[in-house]
């Protein structure tokens, strides 16, 4: 009997999806075709895979109608957002234009008798292990430039969002890219690591949990394959006494709530500076309470159940736990749907919380976010820095230079002012500390995918 697996809906419990597992034979299988098609693709000009990568994005692009409905279904995001079209399209003819430039070669300055330059070949076969929180932004950070710098890429897609997956591989098809060169296999945790050990994968792309980040470097022990991984997150702000509270509020509620607070980089905490503080709070609770809850396939619903019941009974346990250690719970939204083990669970805003809260230390990944006072800068950046992970940080202030300032001593991969929750695919996405290793998007994303290869050539 065939194993399979099951895609569990958040919005009423059904099985909406069931593919079976890929059998060892079966990647296997997979790698070899990789292998051949990745040596004939390197030997294509970078224009032509510019323009073929291109046609892979224009297909995928035009199957947004049926995502986003499947998008709800899988794992629960609300219709009314359109899916994740908007930034596919950026991030995928962003890097696909930076390709001229990032991977041309580099000319070192003239030295009689001898020409010299350095090029940036393709690593081999790439794996991307890929989230249900954001199952194609993510994805594409490294598809699509893996593509381009020549790369044969493998797609092990989350369980809770396999059809992203299958949309990935009928875009491939449709824009005629070589049969073997992008593949989707369904896998488990056990066969995925088997093939990240076999030593036949060059670069593995893994955006997940810490364990599962742990998980990936045993794997992977040996082969000297590069890892880039992006794994937990606790992203803070910081609300100056200076700062446009009005934008800041607006801003850090939808940073805060939006796909119902799972997002890589979406705010948990925030730290409001005290002479602003009272107006803060009223201003966010005041926002806040128009994000409501409900069925994902209704238009008017702005927050969405989470993923699985489980991520929403973990929420649970953080805001009980604060409440208990004497936090605030200021929304009082409680829904008919707000059960031990629903999915369903609404946005909350907790004030009087600590940093002997977890709910104010380790990851949430859902509708909650703790508001604390602070009386200076310097407390600002010790919370700030409280906590294992870091991947982005936000300030919220009419100084700049004061944001630049600030954001030097704040643990982070990437430092905002005035804005939260959103990658410039210019600026390379990145995290400290626990939060993982290595790089997407930007020059540096074709670095970590691409091996640098010298010419030392002497006249006689």
């Amino acid at each position: 009997m065939t194993d399979t697996v099951k895609i569990i809906s958040p919005i009423d419990g059904s099985v909406y999806a069931e593919r079976p597992l890929a059998s060892g034979i079966d990647v296997e299988a997979a790698v070899i075709r990789a292998q051949l098609a990745r040596r004939a693709w390197g030997e294509t000009t970078l224009a032509e895979r510019q323009k073929i990568v291109s046609h892979f994005v224009d297909a995928l692009l035009l199957m947004n109608d049926e995502i986003v409905p499947e998008l709800a279904w899988q794992m629960g995001r609300p219709v009314r957002y359109g899916g994740e079209k908007r930034g596919v399209e950026e991030r995928s003819r962003y890097m696909i234009e930076l390709a001229s430039s990032a991977l041309a070669p580099v000319q070192l300055p003239p030295k009689t008798g001898f020409t010299r330059f350095i090029t940036r070949e393709a690593l081999g076969i790439v794996l991307v292990i890929a989230p249900w929180n954001y199952p194609f932004l993510t994805a594409v950070n490294s598809i699509v430039p893996a593509l381009v710098a020549g790369n044969a890429v493998m797609l092990k897609h989350a369980s809770q969002t396999l059809l992203a997956g299958e949309r990935f591989a009928l875009a491939a098809e449709q824009a005629g890219l070589p049969t073997g060169l992008f593949q989707n296999l369904v896998m488990g945790h056990a066969d995925t690591e088997a093939l990240i050990g076999s030593g036949q994968i060059d670069h593995i792309n893994f955006t997940g949990s810490v364990e599962g980040g742990r998980r990936i470097e045993t794997a992977a022990a040996g082969t000297f394959a590069t890892l880039g991984l992006e794994l937990g997150g606790k992203d803070p702000a910081y609300v100056r006494a200076d700062a446009n509270l009005d934008n800041a509020i607006e801003n850090l509620v939808d940073g805060s709530f939006f796909n119902s607070g799972q997002s890589c980089c979406g705010v948990e905490r925030i730290y409001v500076h005290g002479d602003v503080y009272d107006r803060f709070v009223e201003g966010f609770l005041d926002t806040a309470s128009g994000w409501t809850l409900g069925n994902p396939l209704d238009a008017d619903t702005v927050v969405g159940p989470m993923a699985r019941g489980s991520f929403a009974d973990h929420v649970r346990q953080q805001t009980e736990e604060a409440v208990r250690g004497g936090a605030t719970a200021r929304l009082n939204t409680r829904h008919r749907l707000d059960v031990a083990g629903s999915p369903y669970l609404p946005p909350e805003v907790l004030t009087g919380v600590n940093h002997q809260m977890s709910v104010m230390r380790e990851e949430s990944f859902g509708p909650v976010v703790g508001i604390m006072k602070v009386a200076d800068d310097a407390e600002a950046i010790t919370l700030m820095n409280d906590s294992p992970y870091g991947l982005t940080a936000s300030i919220w202030t009419q100084d700049l230079d004061m944001a630049a300032k600030l954001g030097a001593q704040v643990e982070t991969g990437t430092v905002f002012a005035n804005r939260c929750d959103y990658l410039d695919p210019a600026l390379v996405w990145t995290g400290v500390k626990d939060t993982g290793k290595g790089g997407s998007l930007s020059e540096i994303g074709y670095a970590n995918l691409t091996q640098p290869k010298s010419y030392h050539l002497k006249q006689v």
